[in-house]
């Protein structure tokens, strides 16, 4: 009963406070759908919701795709977007904008649509607020390698209406979901 009220009182303080509380669904933090656009004549995924930015704890620390996690480089992590893609990602409350390479996996924070290093969170001018409000785009056309862009166009084509039997069932009979487990672990994390 103690241990109740303990939660009780943390979690209305919190409220009280302006905490941010996570709610979770499943035991997984909610976030919004990525979802497709067209842009210029290309199929583009679009993801918009909060961002953060890595605490300082994780540098030098092992991302998903196994590189080393670097403050001063222009990265982030996203749960639902493929890994080694490029995005931009646009801060919606003043217009600034940075390139990342999507190289890990989270945050695991309710809302929160991507992670970003301390570089381009200070290039969007969110280091003092520790978030913002942001539209995270993926073009095809703009990615570095052809795996990227191949990963891109697949998520693309699963989040197209009417793409999504035919995806289904192509993978039904291939036995492969088309994802690798290094697209679905994160060793690091949110550091906000």
């Amino acid at each position: 009963m103690k241990t109740t009220r303990i939660i009780v009182l943390a979690l209305t303080a919190a409220t009280l406070c302006g905490t941010a509380v996570p709610v979770l669904a499943n035991g997984k933090a909610k976030v919004p759908p990525v979802h497709v656009e067209h842009e210029d004549g290309e199929e583009i995924l679009v993801h918009k919701g909060e961002a953060s930015f890595y605490s300082q704890k994780f540098h030098g620390r092992t991302t998903a795709n196994g590189e080393t996690m670097n403050q001063n480089k222009a990265t982030a992590a996203s749960r639902t977007l493929p890994l080694g893609s490029k995005a931009t990602v646009t801060n919606q409350e003043n217009g600034k904008s940075v390139d990342v390479i999507v190289n890990d996996r989270g945050p695991y924070v309710d809302g929160r649509v991507i992670d970003l290093s301390r570089s381009a969170a200070k290039k969007l001018d969110m280091i003092e607020d520790g978030t913002a409000p942001v539209k995270v785009e993926v073009k095809p056309s703009e990615q570095p390698t052809d795996t990227a862009r191949e990963k891109v166009e697949e998520k693309v084509d699963q989040l197209t209406p009417g793409n999504q039997v035919a995806q289904g069932e192509g993978n039904r009979n291939s036995g492969n979901s088309g994802g690798s487990r290094s697209d679905t672990v994160s060793h690091s994390g949110s550091g906000k």
